[in-house]
């Protein structure tokens, strides 16, 4: 008689937000853009505060102008405002935006956090 062995696993994820088993959280969803605002300024001009909405934002979320992180403020998970300096707009081009959530901690720690698509930035001449 011949006995045949199976085994099943089966994974499950948490599809939004953070989950934890108390070692750690797992990261949360990749966030995604709707809208920036404004999403265009004439070049030259003063710093101020870009508007980010969306969806999937958590606390601890950073936006990414031009590959860089700006200083972010998490307002809610549809929405983030990150400081933009003057330097950044003395230069007419188009930038990308784009916003990373926080990796996992704990046993989740090489968990990477996950970003959203890039969006356009124009520095208008």
């Amino acid at each position: 008689m011949k006995t045949t062995c199976l085994l099943l696993l089966v994974m499950f994820a948490a599809g939004c937000g953070y989950s934890s088993n108390g070692n750690g959280t797992v990261a949360p969803t990749a966030p995604t853009i709707s809208a920036l605002s404004p999403n265009s300024t004439p070049v030259g001009g003063a710093a101020f505060t870009l508007t980010v909405n969306g969806t999937n934002f958590v606390s601890g979320a950073v936006v990414y102008w031009s590959g860089a992180a700006r200083p972010t403020t998490f307002v809610s998970s549809s929405k983030v405002t990150a400081e933009i300096g003057a330097a950044d707009i003395a230069t007419a081009q188009t930038v990308m935006v784009f916003v990373k959530n926080p990796g996992g901690t704990g046993i989740y720690m090489n968990q990477g956090g996950q970003s959203s698509s890039s969006v356009n930035f124009t520095i208008m001449p």
